[in-house]
């Protein structure tokens, strides 16, 4: 699985935390690791990676590989503000190219929260906001607020997967994801893209 990610530090800390708590079956690759800041927009990461998912398609068949064990290409990215139009675009072009996204309204650290509390209210796009409501102790990491450690994780899985499916169902079916505010489905990543339900 081949992953790009906004943040240049949380959504990598993450996975590698993740990573650190259970064994993941996927071999994850940060795509775009190595990309400046300047090039993490959501509109960088779907061009890149919807290249990468055509690449790796016609790999994968070259080597007929089965449908179950297909490479799999995501782009990890959130709403932050940004123009509501735009990200609907490139929501539809990275499905249509068989890209996945993991979405966060306002942002990641929305996800983060969730494995500690429920979530009330919106954010308006602003995830200062969001990472305010972190418990303190998530400020005092070696890095900062942005460093993850697998303590702020461990057993929080089940919980914020529940907590992030009851604030989708507040949004209903159909509606379009920037205009879903609080959202994420950061847990279908884990789920689908690692390949794992629990840590």
């Amino acid at each position: 699985m081949y992953v790009f990610t906004e943040g240049r530090v949380t959504e990598r800390k993450y996975i590698l935390t993740v990573k650190e708590l259970v064994a993941v079956p996927a071999d994850i690759h940060i795509a775009n690791e190595k990309a400046s800041d300047s090039d993490r927009t959501p509109a960088d990461l779907v061009r890149d990676a919807l290249s990468l998912k055509a690449e790796k398609r016609h790999e994968d068949r070259k080597a007929q590989v089965g449908e179950e064990m297909r490479t799999q290409v995501w782009c990890v990215f959130d709403h932050d503000g940004r123009n509501r139009n735009e990200l609907v675009s490139l929501m539809k072009k990275a499905q249509a190219g068989g890209v996945e996204i993991a979405f966060s309204h306002p942002c990641f650290e929305l996800w983060r929260l969730l494995h500690v509390k429920e979530v009330t209210g919106t954010f308006g796009g602003v995830c200062d906001q969001a990472a305010r409501r972190l418990p303190q102790d998530f400020y005092g990491v070696a890095g900062g607020i942005k460093h993850l450690v697998p303590e702020q994780l461990r057993g929080g899985f089940v919980a914020a997967r529940r907590r992030a499916e009851s604030l989708r169902a507040l949004h209903g079916e159909g509606k379009p994801l920037p205009d879903c505010d609080p959202y994420t489905d950061v847990d279908r990543f884990v789920e689908k893209g690692m390949g794992i339900t629990a840590y």
